[in-house]
């Protein structure tokens, strides 16, 4: 435990002792304010048109429909292009910088790298996703909230969080040039994302393994409020596949260094 922890601390510095860190944070939170605002704003001007029409009785608003719910699906699309900046630098900088021999070399094993390496990632998303749930608390304090749903859609945002960043280790692991890393991510979360738009076309078999491949499938429940341990399940064997695949990566260069 304690090699993990000191490549945490190693990835942790990098992360705080460049502009990454905070141009990412400031990215995202940027965005999601902007988005989260827009949202308000949108469901303040229909509340007060449904008002003056006396159509309040047939169309009922609902804060965590109208404003929580896109908020969250929101973030889950932005994640997918911010992760892929957080994790390109995490193996290919190694192996452009000419550490990654040391590392594979010493007596830290590849487990232990990347279980490091990947905690960090999650630890700074965990980070930056709190202070976007900050804007939730906002909200509340103006308007009524079911918190379960509220709950629920922050449990899916960190699930998914896990895998992104699995997906975007695997990427960084397979390449020296970070760019190629970032987008390599990218595409391979965007058709993790959509791949059950195939399913409609496909033969009943396969219907069902893309449907249950789609990441967006698995976090829309979640995100309307229902807790599946199904969905559960699926992310964290998502993640564990991927990282699987990144320390078998690893593994075969190791005994090629």
């Amino acid at each position: 435990m304690g090699h993990v922890m000191a490549i945490f601390g190693k990835e942790m510095r990098s992360y705080f002792g460049s502009p990454i860190a905070y141009v990412m944070a400031g990215v995202f939170l940027l965005f999601s304010g902007f988005v989260f605002r827009n949202q308000v704003l949108e469901f303040r001007d229909m509340s007060v048109y449904l008002q003056l029409a006396e159509r309040a009785e047939k169309i009922q608003l609902n804060v965590n429909t109208d404003v929580v719910e896109p908020f969250f699906e929101f973030q889950t699309f932005i994640w997918m292009i911010v992760i892929p900046m957080l994790t390109m630098r995490l193996y290919a900088e190694e192996k452009r910088g000419g550490t990654y021999e040391l590392l594979m070399t010493s007596p830290i094993t590849s487990g232990q790298i990347l279980m490091g390496k990947f905690l960090a990632c999650y630890a700074l998303y965990l980070l930056i996703e709190g202070m976007a749930f900050g804007y939730i608390g906002v909200l509340a304090a103006h308007a009524q909230l079911d918190w379960g749903p509220v709950f629920s859609g922050a449990l899916g945002v960190v699930l998914i969080g896990a895998t992104f960043i699995s997906v975007g280790i695997l990427a960084s692991s397979l390449t020296e040039n970070q760019i190629i890393a970032a987008v390599l991510s990218f595409f391979l979360l965007i058709l993790l994302w959509i791949i059950d738009w195939a399913a409609r076309f496909a033969g009943d078999l396969f219907f069902v393994i893309l449907k249950f491949l789609s990441l967006l499938e698995h976090t829309r429940d979640m995100i309307r409020g229902v807790v599946d341990t199904h969905d559960v399940v699926f992310f964290v064997s998502a993640a564990a596949f991927f990282l699987f695949l990144t320390h078998t990566v690893l593994e075969s260069r190791r005994w090629r260094t």
